[in-house]
């Protein structure tokens, strides 16, 4: 530890947001950043709590946050990027949107603020790309073995830089114009800029992989094409079914999937080609979005840029409240009340909503109706309940469905290669290896929509098990 009583000496310090007057009007980062001086006072907060439950319990990805901490406090900057970099292949990303379960597990957020972990994680790797320390990591022997990796989210670039820097050719499929999957077509440039994913690309390529965009694996090239010419394979799909609202009315023009919605966004950010026929814009429109979680928030902000008239976000669960409930417990993940930088720009929440039906105009949805609900506990778990005289009709121009999604898409190659799924849709592996022993699969498509972070995770252990397998076939 950095500073013995420093947990009692400094307080929290929020990294801040640039101002919402002037953010709203363009998409670029919103996050700012703090002086090195006050990062070292954040730093000096760890203090010695014996079990570092923010490492054990609360990083998927087992990151050392006590001695990086330590280093940022000792002015040690090149070694605390050694050792973030260990442990976590894309610290760029994750210090960007992880929702931080490591600082809700910090021992501090038993009965204070928690250490401030995520912006410095986020400012040590930013140093480290500007002073020139984070270099290609070239293997020194190969092995000759060839690997293919469909899909280039977290998962999958993970897989691929290990995979490569094991000494392994490898090759990342994606269906997408450019490499980077849920990164490049999910997030919001506000809270991911795409040149950030673009720098990291540069030192895989440097390590040899190879990357092949364009290109659907299973209608493209076959599976067959894939077995003669690769020793293995690794999907990493991720889990791009999404949940659907099946009511009256669902067939009107204007209800979009809120993922169709934020990648034609990052398309036109990026300056891609697109048709006009698939711009969705929210400008002067009464904005509806329907789930209330992270894609929602990035849905919100989004119409909010695009000049949205109102945003509406409707959840039908509960409202969560303020402080951590006793179904939490420290060092779980809290139940609480969370506003992000797209809520504070200006949205109308609601809770215990359900949406009953769409009413429209020819094609267009003009308003839907619902109502609000309650939620009962019984034997059989909780059920929902429609509570009488709260019927409402709300307008609607655009409605965006977000609600999560259910598992891989099946069509094409899981089903080409007639892979196991288990009850929830999500392909079966035991160790990383599915049903097929050259296949293996990580990420969303094994575990269904999860944290970037835990798909970082699983893509190095699922390269790990793939070095394995190949070294037992020499």
């Amino acid at each position: 530890m950095g500073e013995i009583k420093g947990f009692l000496k400094y307080s929290r310090t929020e990294a801040g947001h640039r101002p919402i007057e002037e953010r709203i009007y363009d998409f670029k980062e919103l996050e700012l950043a703090l002086s090195p001086d006050q990062l070292r006072q954040q730093a000096a907060r760890c203090m010695d709590c014996g079990i570092p439950f923010c490492h054990a319990a609360g990083c998927p990805l087992g990151n050392r946050i006590p001695e990086f901490n330590e280093l940022i406090y000792q002015g040690r900057w090149r070694m605390a990027c050694k050792m973030l970099h260990s442990t976590n292949n894309f610290p760029e990303v994750t210090g960007r949107v992880c929702p931080a379960p490591c600082e809700t597990a910090c021992t501090l957020a038993v009965n204070d603020e928690p250490v401030l972990i995520r912006h410095i994680e986020l400012q040590i790797v930013e140093r480290g790309f500007k002073e020139g320390w984070i270099k290609p990591l070239v293997p020194e022997h190969k092995t000759s073995k060839r690997v293919a990796v469909i899909g280039s989210g977290p998962a999958g670039l993970a897989a691929a830089q290990q995979l490569a820097r094991a000494g392994h050719d490898v090759t990342v499929f994606e269906k997408a114009d450019k490499i980077g999957g849920m990164l490049r077509y999910g997030i919001p440039d506000f809270k991911l800029a795409k040149s950030i994913i673009d720098r990291r690309l540069g030192q895989l390529t440097a390590e040899g992989v190879e990357f092949q965009s364009g290109v659907t694996v299973g209608a493209d090239i076959s599976a067959r094409y894939l077995q003669k010419m690769f020793d293995c394979v690794c999907l990493t799909i991720g889990a791009g079914r999404p949940r659907d609202l099946a009511i009256q009315g669902r067939g009107y023009d204007n209800i979009v999937f809120a993922m169709d919605y934020l990648t034609v966004q990052n398309k036109l950010c990026s300056g891609e080609p697109i048709n006009d026929a698939q711009i969705v814009t929210a400008k002067d429109k009464v904005v509806v979005v329907i789930g209330g979680g992270d894609t929602g928030s990035d849905c919100v902000g989004t119409a909010r840029r695009q000049g949205a008239k109102e945003v509406h976000q409707l959840e039908i669960l509960p409202k969560p409240p303020e402080t951590r409930p006793d179904d939490t417990p420290w060092p779980m993940w809290p139940r609480i009340m969370r506003t992000s930088s797209s809520h504070e720009e200006g949205c109308d929440r609601r809770w215990s909503v359900m949406t009953k039906r769409f009413l429209g105009i020819e094609t267009k949805v003009s308003a839907l109706q619902g109502c609000e609900v309650e939620w009962e506990k019984n034997r059989q778990g909780w059920k929902l309940k429609e509570v009488k005289g709260t019927e409402f009709t709300l307008k609607a121009d655009l409605v965006l469905l977000a609600m999560g999604f259910l598992h891989a898409q099946h069509e094409g190659l899981v089903n080409d290669l007639e892979l196991k799924i288990d009850d929830n849709g999500n392909v079966t592996v035991d160790n990383f290896q599915t049903s097929r022993p050259w296949v293996f699969a990580a990420g969303d498509t094994v575990t269904g929509a999860s944290l970037v972070v835990r798909a970082i995770d699983s893509g190095r252990r699922a390269a790990a098990a793939i070095d394995k397998w190949l070294s037992q076939r020499n």
